[in-house]
């Protein structure tokens, strides 16, 4: 009887020990679940590349801060370029400043993606660090190329979403624009920097996309000739008159040092400056093409062209 007893005992504490060491090992397996990132595939320029399905540490060595700004994304790093855009440093005071060869940096940021653009020097190095998305400026439409950025954060739902938006917003204020300044008032949009003129063609960010392409405003023939295939075109300042249309959306840095020139006669005697059909824009915040940059741009040609 008593040796029975114990073998009873025995089995039954064996018994025990087997689930507690299921259980342990269960949660073991929860655990590494619960750790394990879940990814999606996306089809780059390069290939596949496996990217985490919810980024939280992103990267962003290029032109695509601002899309992973209206898509609330978090971003950890980003080039300097970008963050010279007060509205990105506002939005990310906590972003370092990093370019696409500062490796040990981008590697002390622990980022779980990396997105730029593909001129950058050594790819590989970057995909040693994080899974890596870059993209050729001007191969994609604008809107195509916030598309593909919604696919890389798994975002694409909210990107159209955005995207429709954008569209039928930019449409309506361009009628409106038209009926008030004429369906066939010309808008040049120019920037100043270094005592430099460029003229912007519809594909270079600085609002041209909105104001040519969503908008359908007219661009002077002058423009279109020397900027519209390049994109950009440059000219010494005593002949931006020449340029000109019946509006001017003039791109100037905020930083920059040297504005003498908006003060000569040559500037002011432009029939757009004495008409005071001149928009001053800062150069900084206006240089991109991104979804946020987008809805910023609308925001001000509601504003200074009907005065909303």
């Amino acid at each position: 009887m008593k040796k029975r007893l114990i073998f009873l005992l025995t089995a039954m504490m064996m018994f025990l020990a087997a689930c507690g060491n299921e259980e342990a090992s269960s949660g073991d397996e929860s655990k590494e679940k619960d750790t394990t990132t879940e990814t999606i595939t996306y089809e780059s320029e390069s290939g596949p590349v496996e990217v985490p399905a919810d980024p939280k540490r992103v990267v962003v060595l290029s032109l695509y801060v601002g899309d992973l700004l209206e898509m609330g994304v978090n971003v950890v790093g980003m080039d300097s370029w970008s963050y010279d855009n007060p509205e990105f440093a506002k939005a990310y005071p906590d972003a370092e400043i990093v370019e696409s060869t500062d490796y040990e940096k981008i590697i002390e940021l622990e980022p779980d993606l990396i997105i730029g653009s593909n001129n950058v020097e050594d790819a590989k190095k970057l995909e040693e660090i994080a899974p890596t998305v870059l993209f050729t400026y001007g191969k994609l439409d604008y809107l195509d190329t916030r598309m593909e950025i919604g696919k890389v954060l798994n975002k694409e739902k909210e990107m159209q979403a955005w995207m429709d938006e954008f569209k039928e917003r930019s449409a309506s204020l361009g009628k409106e624009i038209k009926a008030k300044i004429g369906e066939d008032a010309t808008v040049t949009v120019a920037g100043y920097a270094d005592k430099q003129i460029f003229l912007f063609g519809d594909s270079w960010g600085r609002g041209t996309e909105i104001l040519y392409k969503e908008m359908g405003l007219k661009m002077p023939e002058a423009v279109a000739d020397v900027a519209l295939e390049p994109g950009y075109f440059g000219i010494s300042e005593e002949v931006l008159g020449d340029y000109v249309g019946e509006y001017l959306v003039l791109n100037v840095a905020e930083t920059e040092k040297d504005t003498s020139f908006l003060e000569s006669n040559a500037y002011k005697n432009i029939s757009a400056v004495k008409n005071g059909n001149v928009f001053y824009a800062n150069g900084a915040s206006f240089y991109f093409a991104d979804a946020y940059s987008l809805n910023y741009q609308l925001d001000f040609f509601e504003k200074h062209f009907l005065g909303k």
